[in-house]
């Protein structure tokens, strides 16, 4: 019940603090502020408010924006997990994420150079393919 209550909270403020209406109120708060120093003498007062006010805000956005960007980046996961489950790729890449970041590091490296291998295959049969083209012509031509 909390779980549920939390998670559409920290939807709900996620979505709200990417609005671009949320920035320009952001903005017109700090702007008055700003235009309130000449009334209170730029007090310790007037400055500790704003630094109040911002580190609070600041402090329980992180909580709330990690929270829905680590839901985010495990549905994804499923989802790829289940794409690799179901499709022809290898099945040891499930669960990749749970490995140190130099094993996933390593991982990441074969797989580039597995990619770099068959780029360079596919490009000698593409230019093997059109020299063969290129002699087929030359041999009809003649």
């Amino acid at each position: 019940m909390i779980e549920k209550r939390f998670t559409k909270i920290a939807n709900y403020v996620a979505h709200l603090a990417g609005l671009p209406s949320t920035f320009a109120i952001c903005c017109l708060i700090i702007a008055a502020w700003a235009m309130s120093g000449p009334i209170f003498g730029f007090s310790d007062t007037w400055q500790l408010i704003i630094n109040t006010g911002t580190t609070i805000v600041t402090f329980l956005m992180v909580f709330l924006i990690q929270n829905t960007q680590n839901r985010d980046g495990a549905a994804i996961q499923t989802k790829l997990d289940e794409l690799i489950r179901v499709g022809k790729a290898k099945d040891t890449f499930i669960g990749i994420e749970h490995l140190t970041e130099s094993e996933v590091e390593e991982i990441r490296a074969k797989c580039e150079e597995a990619a770099k291998r068959h780029d360079r295959k596919i490009a000698e049969n593409a230019v093997k393919k059109a020299a063969a083209q290129k002699r087929g012509s030359k041999t009809r031509a003649a």
